[in-house]
């Protein structure tokens, strides 16, 4: 549930036409519906599976992945972030440890912090990073732009929590799905940007400008898989139109870099972004495009397929010889850059996530498949922030 992104509604497209410029004022029939889907999601659904998870962390598995602190600065009450110390903190030292700050998904609309404990919990437990999960306002009632601004200012106060042993010289970003459109969003602006040496978007939405359709043209499809991702439709469709009549008040600009990344000039980003994609998902193109072009490879077409018809090794990541899969490009110009693309084979969106065994059922290959690739997925991010910061080990 929370690793769902926006994709952009084609009902609000001309016909005949693969792009829009703005949002759409959608017909009043079409705004009651989503505005009942979004209540009865937010209101009636959400609330039973936050319960249940409750559950899971508090009487079935206490403590497994359950973080260090859970803070709520004064300024940002309704904001609570979640804390995972690395392994061998001590109070009493001064020693600081490199930080990472994730941004969880759900479509702008769905969602919470402790959506990623067990990855978080991992990650540091693994790297030996101090993880922080930040929270930011949901829509409908905080539309774009709300929830970058959200960010901006939590990150702002974590930053100047002297409480927290910061590596003020070791700080990336990473997100997964709107959460990881927010984290390009947040490190354009100066105020981010200054503290931020690199960023990792999993799976993320960055372009808003594409319509539906477009956006399916270069999706891979592989029903040989059978189950859960072996399906001819992207899971992401069905709720997407929703999650855009929410976020994206009518008359935004689909080209602001806050909203659409991919539109951002190479400079307004952090220089080092290493972008995830899964291979059954039909935002990977965009994504595999963006990366493409700050890296200066050339960019795919938008209808050209990410990945291969072949199925990949059960568990395991394509990270050699294979372009459509796995490349780093450094850039030595102008201060110095580093762009990586991963594109996970065989995998849907939210492969990462605790979540996925709601969604995909009884699919027991997809599950342990998704779980040896999250595995080896968090150890390649792990040594690229390491290279790239510098981290001492």
């Amino acid at each position: 549930m929370g690793s769902m992104a926006a994709v952009l509604d084609t009902s609000a497209a001309p016909a005949g036409s693969a792009q829009q410029r703005i949002a759409p004022q959608l017909p009043t029939t079409a705004r009651l519906f989503h505005a009942t889907c979004a209540f009865a999601v937010q209101k009636l659904l959400l609330p039973p599976w936050i319960f249940l998870r409750k559950v899971k962390t508090y009487i079935i598995s206490p403590g497994e992945t359950y973080p260090d602190q859970i803070k709520a600065y004064p300024a940002l009450k309704h904001l609570p972030v979640r804390i995972f110390l690395p392994p061998g903190y001590d109070r009493t030292s001064t020693k600081r440890f490199p930080v990472l700050l994730t941004i969880h998904g759900g479509g702008f609309v769905l969602g919470n912090p402790w959506d990623n404990d067990p990855w978080n919990r991992a990650f540091s437990s693994k790297h030996g990073y101090l993880v922080v999960s930040l929270n930011y306002s949901k829509a409908p009632g905080s539309p774009f732009p709300k929830p970058v601004y959200d960010l901006e200012a939590l990150i702002q106060l974590v930053l100047a929590d002297t409480t927290l042993p910061i590596d003020y010289d070791r700080i990336a970003i990473a997100g997964w799905s709107a959460g990881a459109n927010l984290t390009l969003a947040v490190s354009q602006l100066d105020t981010v940007k200054l503290h931020v040496k690199a960023v990792v978007p999993l799976y993320p939405v960055v372009d808003f400008v594409p319509t539906q359709e477009t956006k399916c043209a270069g999706r891979r499809y592989k029903p040989d898989l059978g189950g859960f991702r072996g399906k001819d439709k992207d899971f992401l469709l069905a709720m997407s139109p929703t999650f855009n009549w929410a976020y994206l008040n009518p008359g935004t600009d689909l080209h602001d870099t806050l909203l659409s990344p991919a539109h951002a000039k190479r400079e307004a980003l952090p220089k080092n972004i290493f972008m995830i994609g899964c291979e059954l998902d039909m935002l990977a193109p965009e994504a595999w495009r963006m990366i493409c072009s700050l890296a200066g490879k050339r960019v795919p077409r938008e209808d050209e397929v990410v990945g291969r018809q072949m199925m990949a090794k059960e568990g395991e990541l394509i990270t050699g010889n294979d372009d459509r899969y796995a490349w780093e490009e450094v850039i030595k110009m102008d201060g110095g850059a580093r762009y990586k693309w991963l594109l996970v084979p065989d995998q849907v969106h939210g492969f990462d996530q605790d979540s996925i065994g709601h969604m995909v059922g009884n699919d027991v290959k997809c599950l342990k498949d998704a779980k040896m690739k999250t595995e080896k997925m968090i150890e390649i991010i792990g040594g690229w922030l390491d290279d790239v910061m510098d981290v001492d080990k």
